[in-house]
Formats: C-alpha cells, structure tokens, sequence
C-alpha cells in the first residue's frame, strides 16, 4: 500500500511558514532556500502557497501527483499548487461556494504556467463526458492563443505574459464545468513598434514566419526573413527551446477547438501581416512653397501591399499619413504631418490595431467558451496579473504595472489582515491588533484624483502650448516633493539634492517593494496614446471584414469630438473596476492566492540570501506571516457548523431543538477540543489550528461512513425483503400457469383420444353408407342407360322422316368445313386476301373461276353485314336532316368506346352490367342550373340504358329501354341530344336527361335499333329540330340552338337565360361544315 507523504513527515525545513520558529528575516530566508535547494518549490504560509520557478522541469505534475493531491485536505500532504486547486474545487463543488485564486509575483516567476497547472488540475479531477470534454478542451486551448498574441520574450522571462489576464470558469452544481469568461488587461502595446534590448515582439510574429506555409506567406505578401520587417528585433530573434513553426501549428489548431471559423484565422493573419508591412512603412520630408515641413512615403510597395491586405484605398492612406484634420465645433482644419509626426501616426495606428485585434480576439474566445445554460453558476475566477518589475531603466509601462500591483497589495492587506483584525473586534475574540504596513499612502500617490501622478500626467497631456516630459517631471516635482514616498533630484526636498543616483531626468517612487528609478522620457507620448482621427477613418473605409468593428469611431456618421481618454485614465479605470474585486470583496474567506518568485538563475549562492530577500518583499503579503499565525484558521457561523457537524454528537443529532451556539458548544464539549484550539464570537466559532478542522472532518467522515453503512444494511434489508416477495408472488403465477398448462394438455390427450374413436366411428358408418349410394347409383345409371337407347330408338325413327328437308345445308357445312380443314383456304375474316387454291383438274377451269368470285362476294358481305346494316339505318334517320351526318359517315361504328371488358378500371361497372354492351361511350350531362357538363359514361345493352360516374363508376342512373318514349336533337352539327322518358314511370321520377357527345350518330343508331329488334320495346321516336322541350323534374325546360360566332376558340357552348330557357351556341363553322 503507498504510503502519503504528510506536511509533517519527512518535511524538508518547514513546510508552513507559520509554524516556523522563530520567525524573522534570517529565518524565513534560510528555510526557502533549504527547501528550494532539495527540490521542494512549494512551501504555506496559511493558505497562500509560494512558488519559487526552478526554471528546469520537475516530476511533480504528473497524473499519479494529481491523483495524490485528489481530495485530499489542504494541509495533508507536502506543499503543492495542486493542494490549493484542489482545496478551492472542492469548496467551490462541495459547499457552493465562488473561489479565486490570485497568482502574483515578480516578472520571471512563472505565474503563467501557474495558473495552467491550476486549470490543468481543475480539468483532470471535474467531470467526464462528451460536452464537458468540450468545455474542458476549449477552456485549456484558449491558453495558447492568448499566449502567442499576448506573450513575449523579455530579459527575465522567455514566455513574459504582456496583459493581465483574469479568467471566470463557470460550473454546475456537479462540479462539471459549463464555460467561461476572460477579461484582459493593459497589453503592452508599446512592444509593437519597439522593443528594449535582449527581448523580442510578441510571439506571433515570429510564430507567422517561421510556421507557415509558402502559399499561406505569399498570399500574406510576406517573407519568413525576420531582418526584413522593422518592427522585430533581429538580436534576440530566435530563442533556445522555442519551437516557433511547431507553435504556429498549435495555434492555429487551439483557434480550430476554440471555435474560429477559417476566415476569421485568415482575417486575423492578414491584420498581423498588415502590422508587419506597416513597420516597414518610411518617410522623407518635403517642404512646400509656404515654407512648411510634410511628410511623404519613400517606397509605397509596402504601403500598396498593405493597403491590400486590408481593402483599403492607397490614396486614403496616404494622405491620413501626410495630414491631419482637426475639428473644432463647426470647423474643420487640415494641417500637414512632418516626418516625426507620420512616424509617430503610423507607430500609434500599428499600436492600436494590434491592441484591437487583441481585444477582438479575447472577445471572441469569450462568445465560444461562455455557458450556454442560464442557470445559476459556480465561479472560480483565476487572476495571473502582472508581477513587479525593477529594470535598469524603467518607463511608463513599469510605472503602471507596478501600480497595478500596488493596488493588488492594498487588497491583499484589506483582506487578510485589515479585515480579519475587525472581524475579530466585531465578533469580540480577545485579540492584540497586529501593526503592519498600509500602502495606501502609496496609491494615493499615483490615483489621486487632484494632485495624483496620473492625474497631473493627463493634465500635462491636456493642457495648451508647449508640453514636453521635463515640464511633466517640474510639475511633479512641485506638486509631489514634500511626499514622504516620492523621490526627485530637482524637487523642493534638499536632501536629494546630491543624490547622484538620482539623475535630473527621473524620480523615484517608495513601492512597498523597494524604491524604483523612473525615466520621464517617453511618459507623454504613452500616456496620450492618440490616434489621429484621419486614420481611424481610413481604417473604417475598408473593406476588410474586420476592420471596420475594430474602429468603429471612424465612422462618418457618428463623429465625436471628445478628446479620446489617455493610456493611464484608461488603466487606471479598469484596474478599479476588477471583476476580482468584487469577487474577493464578496467573498473574503474564499480567496486563495500563490505567490511567485524568480530563482536566483545563473546567480552565485552567496548572494542567496540578498536576492531573495529583494524579491520576496516584491511579493504581496508573503511577509505577513504573523498576523496568519496568530489569528485563526476557520470560522463559520453557527448555524451552518452546527448543520455539518450535529452528526458528531448524540445529544445534537438529529435535531437540535436550541439555539445553534448552544448546540455547537455542548458539540465542542461533548469531542473534547482543547479549549485553546478556537473561540466563540458573537455569531461565529473561530478555530485556531487546521488540526482540529482536520479532525472534526476526520470524525464527521468517518461519521458518514457509519451512517452510509447504516443506510445500506436498511436499503440491503428492504432490497432483499422485496426480492424475497417478488420472488414468492412469481412462484405462486408460476406454479398456477404451469397447473393450468398441465390440466390443459391433459385436457387435449383426452379429447383427441376421444376424437380419434369417433373418426373410427364416423368412418366404419360412412363406409356403409357409401356401399349402399353405391349401388343404388348403378341401379340408376342402368335405367338411365335403357331408357336413353329406347328414346334414341325413337328419336331416330322420327327423324328420318325429316332427313330429306334438311340434309342439304348439313352436307355444305360438312363439305366447307373439310375443305377448309384439308385445303389451303383462304381466310374468312380478311376481305382483302385474294389468295384461292388451284383447280385440280383443267376443264373444272370455269367452275373454278365462277366459285372464286362467289366465295370472295359472300365473304365481304357476311362478316361486315351488321355494320353496314347499322350504317344504312343512320342514313335514314340523319341523311339531310342533320348537320353532323356527313362527317360520321366515314368513321367506323366501334361500340365500345372505353373497352368497358377489358379495362380494368371498369371491372366493378362491368359487374354490375350483365347484358352485352352495345355502347360504351364518355357523355356530358347537361346540369339545367347553370348549362355546365358533367362528365358520365354512358352504357347502351339490349335491355337497359345505363348512366354512370367516370371516376368511381358507379351508376347513376338505369333506364330500361321501355321507359324511353323519344331521342330529341337538333339540324346542327353539336352533339347534344335528349333522352325523353314515359311519364309516371320510375326512371322518370327525375326528369329527361340532356346529354353530349361526339359519337351522337352512333349512339342514337344504335337507340333505334335495340328499339327495333326488341319484342317489347316499342318504336323509339327521333325528333330532330332546333327547338324542344326537356322535362327536368317539375319544370318543363326549352332548349334552343343558335348560330354564333367561336368565343376564345372554344366549341358548342350552353348557357342558362332564365329559368325555362337553355341556349345552345354553335359556332357558324361548326354549323356549315
């Protein structure tokens, strides 16, 4: 079994400073350096964790160290930073909770990879599964990007964070994370355009030319020779142990999980390359005929390649580089930029559209990282702000990044010691006030808003006429030199006067860590940070996708003529604004902080115990350590104590009916805790040692492992007495169904014993009854046989009486059908077959002859005789009495129309009809209402008239033939005709029907002839006239034909007049035709 290593065992010095005795200078060096030289970097004082950057890799952050700090108390083992994620996890997750960790420390102190090991460590322990994998990868790969765009290389530190960065991770009430926020600030954008000595531009220049591709450089205009581009310093280019391609890769592939669309990695790689050519951008002066001094661009193929890049206009460009436009209420003033004054606008706009690209880009991870739930979230923020920087020369960026960590000081102490020192007076715990050092004086100093550092350097900036640095360090030192923290050789204070490491040209400021130098040069320019408002709308005439949201304040129509605020008021702003604050202000108990401090690298041991000491004061509150060891470690309200704890005791558990104090004091009393180990205040408990917080959750774990085991004997029981009877209420269905089977099959042997004896039965009777049908059939069958040969007998006596009259006709059928048989013959359904056999003998030649034309004569008239029959009765109707008989005349009378027979769509209509079909036609009935057809099949057999739907077919109407009295048409050639019924007959109940179709000859032919051959069908009338009456139920309707004129091409038409008149117009081409 692997046994933990404990704070206490095997502790190299000692691992929590508050332990360590006695606490002094001497002391409080001598044991870091003992731990730092056995390995051991992290060491406690209270719950802040310092980290001494060994600059080398340690096999301390592997997966089993993780594992081993997982859940794990915070004091339980040796000092790690996964001790204090995990303590900040688990409070976060456990007893909900917000928590914030800040990491400090100097400059080189590894504070970056500090908070990636925080975020490393909260990744692995939280949840798993496919969304929150996704969540975890985009939160740790966001890292990355901001790194190569906001990193850089300095003479401390080869992965120098350049912004202050602080991060919000959201999660849900199982401890999975659901998003996040970022909040940046103060890039060094400075860093752009010039870098100092031995350091480099941010990563991602170099990153561009060395990692991407021939065809990603040529369409970016660029060439991966760094000593072609000004803004990249040439001395410290390359860096041993970073891999710039194989970081490109990896950027480019964070933005992929991150969320970045491919043009939106294009867009943002152009703005870089821009910046780049932007760089190389130079001027010459020109004088004008007025004397005054411009500026023009000496080689304009950057200028031109940058141009298009962003889409913008190269005249535009140009000339927001050579002029300026100033507006003053309704004027506007143009004026001309001299070298200077366009070297400063191009440095001002490369400045500006990499610290908006920055901006955009934190933005955008924002939008891709955030939690999409809107539910309530547990955040633990992660601050990695800047460290404390002393540098041989110091400028304005180290003067408000140094105040930046004054501020982070002032917090710290009104959090850890103010605060805590007036809890204790609130809560009255005897307690002796503990002095320490306020730096508050400090930031007055620099944020005040009357006579403040940063306050006169913007009045500097503001103020009319000449405005230079040395009048900037005049008025400091006018308005500043009787403070006790300030420092200026040329200030009221004599003592400074002879102060030769003061030169004329700086001050210098009491940080809380040391005294730091300050060059005023440059303070100005920073601080104004102005961007011409040509150039910022040139910049929002492009066409880049990007551009134009990145400044916004070029646009024409919202012009603003407010000075824009200065590089201090703006940092200043936002550091009083920290979203940290308000979380530590809210919740001071749930803060944790790591302190950094940089190793004494490439530095003699003897010189230890100095260095360290310089640094450590840089750190905030690491020398705080007695206030930490004097006060107390845990305090809580009694109410929740009581709620965590009540289980410890029986006389509190589970109720506790008093007031919550008394139940946490008969508590305490009832485990035996020293009295020396906490103290009641007023509505807290304050316990002094960790020990006893770890002892009390020992017991309370253990506590709930009893009550867990509890638990499970009861929900064990009931499992197993529920299964128990689950098990015997199956048996007792089992044992019925299988009863039930039992009789059942028993049941079926029975019956078909008993069904198998009477088929035996059944069978022996049938068979005897068989025998007896039998034979009584061939007595049948034997009379049946006499009787037929006697009346055969007879028959043919009769009939050979009769033998003469009818032989003839029986001998020609017999004889045509064997020469038809036997012979060639012709056919007898082909008219226009010629063919004949050969005579057999010669002299039978004219027989021959005379038979062939009486064969082929008898042929054309027997099959077609029907036809023509028909064809000659509609001649005798129609012949000169109706304008449609001519063109009828030579079209074949095909009856069925629809293949009524064959069709299957008329099966069910085929079904129903039960006589031959003589006619089957598509007819329009004619509606009386309003003249409009309805389409109807129309049926003709010997018997009936059948009317029936198209589409269903099913039968409207059926008119036996007697029921029709007259077929009424018109001298026209339209097709509509009118079926006229008997009166008081059952198919007249309905009316007359009017009726169209093209086949109207045909139809009513075949009419008259079903009339003519019936035996009970009396002669059908044809009425043929141009005027006629219908009767339509009631109504006796008149329907009237006209010659007219075709309407839109269209044919016979009807319509209604009134309510007695239908008129019928027939085109008077369709009438003379």
């Amino acid at each position: 079994m692997e046994v933990k290593t404990s704070l206490l065992d095997n502790m190299i010095g000692v691992g929590d400073m508050v332990l360590l005795e006695p606490l002094s200078e001497d002391s409080f060096i001598d044991n870091l350096r003992k731990r730092f030289d056995h390995n051991e970097i992290y060491t406690y004082i209270g719950s802040v964790v310092i980290s001494i950057n060994p600059y080398r890799s340690l096999p301390i952050y592997t997966p089993d160290k993780v594992e081993e700090y997982r859940n794990r108390n915070f004091y339980e083992l040796s000092p790690h930073i996964y001790a204090l994620a995990d303590e900040a996890y688990r409070s976060l997750r456990d007893q909900d909770k917000d928590q914030c960790i800040l990491i400090t420390g100097e400059s080189g102190a590894g504070k970056t990879e500090a908070s990636k090991l925080v975020m490393s460590y909260v990744a692995a322990v939280c949840g798993k599964g496919q969304e929150v994998n996704k969540v975890k990868e985009q939160l740790l790969q966001s890292n990355p990007v901001l790194e190569a765009f906001g990193n850089a290389k300095t003479v401390r530190n080869d992965n120098s964070s350049r912004f202050g960065k602080y991060m919000d991770i959201e999660f849900d009430f199982k401890g999975d994370p659901l998003g996040g926020v970022i909040s940046n600030y103060l890039l060094e954008k400075s860093r752009v355009v010039k870098q100092p000595r031995g350091e480099r531009n941010f990563h991602v220049f170099y990153q561009l030319l060395s990692g991407a591709s021939d065809d990603t450089l040529k369409k970016l205009k660029l060439e991966r020779d760094f000593s072609k581009y000004n803004y990249l310093s040439l001395d410290s280019a390359a860096v041993n142990g970073l891999d710039d391609a194989a970081n490109f890769r990896t950027v480019r592939n964070a933005m992929q999980i991150v969320g970045f669309m491919e043009d939106e990695m294009q867009s943002v790689l152009e703005l870089v390359a821009a910046v780049l050519k932007l760089g190389n951008i130079e001027f010459k002066p020109e004088s004008r005929c007025n004397g005054t001094d411009e500026s023009r661009v000496k080689d304009k193929n950057d200028l031109k390649e940058m141009c298009e890049l962003l889409g913008i206009e190269q005249s535009v460009l140009e000339r927001a580089f050579s002029y300026r436009t100033v507006e003053a209420k309704m004027e506007k003033v143009s004026t001309t930029l001299n070298v200077s004054q366009a070297y400063y606008a191009r440095d001002a706009l490369a400045k500006n559209l990499y610290s908006r690209l920055f901006s955009w880009l934190v933005t955008r991870i924002n939008e891709s990282i955030k939690a999409q739930a809107k539910t309530r979230h547990k955040v633990m923020g992660v601050l990695d702000i800047y460290g404390f920087e002393i540098f041989e020369d110091n400028s304005f960026e180290q003067f408000i990044i140094n105040y930046c960590n004054e501020k982070l000081q002032q917090i710290f102490i009104e959090l850890t010691l103010r605060e805590e020192q007036e809890e204790y007076v609130r809560e009255g715990i005897e307690w002796t006030n503990i002095e320490y050092f306020n730096n508050a004086v400090i930031c007055d100093l620099i944020e005040n808003n009357q006579n403040g550092i940063l306050a006169m350097l913007d009045e500097e900036c503001l103020r009319p006429g000449t405005v230079t640095d040395e009048t900037f360090l005049d008025k400091l030192n006018t308005v500043c030199a009787e403070h006790q923290h300030f420092e200026s050789r040329l200030s009221k204070n004599s003592k400074f006067l002879t102060d030769h490491s003061l030169p004329h040209n700086c001050f210098r400021i009491q940080h809380y860590a040391g005294k730091v130098l300050y060059r005023v040069e440059g303070f100005m320019d920073k601080n104004n940070d102005l961007l011409y408002r040509d150039l910022s709308q040139a910049m929002y005439k492009a066409n880049h996708s990007l551009i134009k949201q990145l400044f916004p304040e070029g646009n024409p129509a919202k012009v603003n003529l407010k000075r824009p605020p200065t590089a201090g008021f703006q940092f200043r702003a936002s550091v009083g604004t920290f979203s940290f604050l308000m979380m530590l202000q809210t919740f001071p108990a749930d803060s944790s902080s790591c302190g950094g401090i940089q190793s004494p690298r490439q530095k003699s041991l003897p010189h230890f115990h100095r260095l360290f000491w310089s640094v450590i004061k840089r750190v905030p509150g690491l020398m705080e350590t007695e206030g930490e060891r004097a006060g107390y470690a845990f305090r809580q309200t009694y109410e929740p104590c009581l709620e965590r704890y009540k289980m410890l005791c029986k006389r509190t558990w589970p109720h506790w009916r008093g007031p919550a104090r008394e139940g946490v004091e008969v508590l305490m009393t009832d485990l035996q805790v020293p009295p020396e180990e906490f103290s009641y205040g007023r509505s807290k408990i304050f316990i002094r040692n960790p020990r006893t917080l770890f002892f009390l959750e020992e017991r309370r774990k253990q506590c709930l492992e009893d009550l867990a085991t509890l638990i499970q004997k009861i929900y064990r029981g009931w499992k197993c007495r529920t299964h128990f009877l689950l098990l015997k209420q199956s048996q007792i269905t089992v044992s019925a169904w299988y009863r039930r089977y039992a009789q059942q099959k028993k049941y079926k042997r029975i019956k078909s014993a008993t069904t198998l004896v009477q088929s035996y039965t059944r069978g022996w009777q049938a068979r005897k009854l068989l025998r007896e049908l039998k034979y009584q059939k061939r007595c049948k069958e034997a009379v049946t046989t006499i009787s037929a040969y006697w009346h055969g007998t007879q028959v043919r006596r009769e009939y050979r009486k009769f033998f003469r009259a009818n032989a003839g006709k029986k001998i020609y059928d017999f004889v045509i059908q064997r020469i038809v048989s036997r012979t060639r013959a012709p056919s007898l359904h082909v008219p226009i077959d010629r063919s004949w056999p050969s005579r057999p003998h010669l002299f039978l030649d004219d027989a021959h002859t005379e038979l062939r034309r009486i064969f082929h004569l008898w042929r054309v008239s027997y099959p077609t005789q029907p036809v023509y029959e028909e064809k000659l009765e509609a001649s005798e109707i129609f012949k000169d009495k109706k304008a449609l008989y001519p063109s009828s005349v030579s079209q074949p009378f095909k009856g069925d129309y629809l293949e009524i027979t064959k069709n299957p769509k008329y099966q069910k209509l085929n079904n129903v009809v039960e006589e031959k079909v003589l006619m089957a036609d598509v007819v329009n009935k004619i509606n009386r209402a309003n003249g409009k057809g309805t389409a109807r099949i129309f049926l003709l057999t010997k018997k009936n008239v059948v009317l029936a739907d198209q589409k269903t077919g099913q039968v409207k109407a059926s008119v036996p033939l007697p029921d029709l009295t007259s077929v009424s048409v018109s001298t026209q050639s339209d097709g509509f005709f009118a079926l006229k019924l008997k009166e008081g007959t059952a198919s007249a109940v309905k009316g007359d029907f009017l009726l169209s179709s093209e086949h109207l000859i045909e139809i009513i032919t075949k009419l008259h002839r079903a009339g003519t051959t019936a035996a009970d069908v009396e002669q059908l009338n044809i009425d043929i006239s141009d005027e006629f009456l219908v009767q339509f139920k009631q109504d006796k309707v008149c329907v009237k034909f006209i010659q007219g004129a075709p309407k839109n091409g269209s044919g016979v038409s009807c319509k209604r007049k009134n309510n007695r008149l239908l008129e019928v117009s027939v085109p008077t081409t369709a009438a003379t035709s």
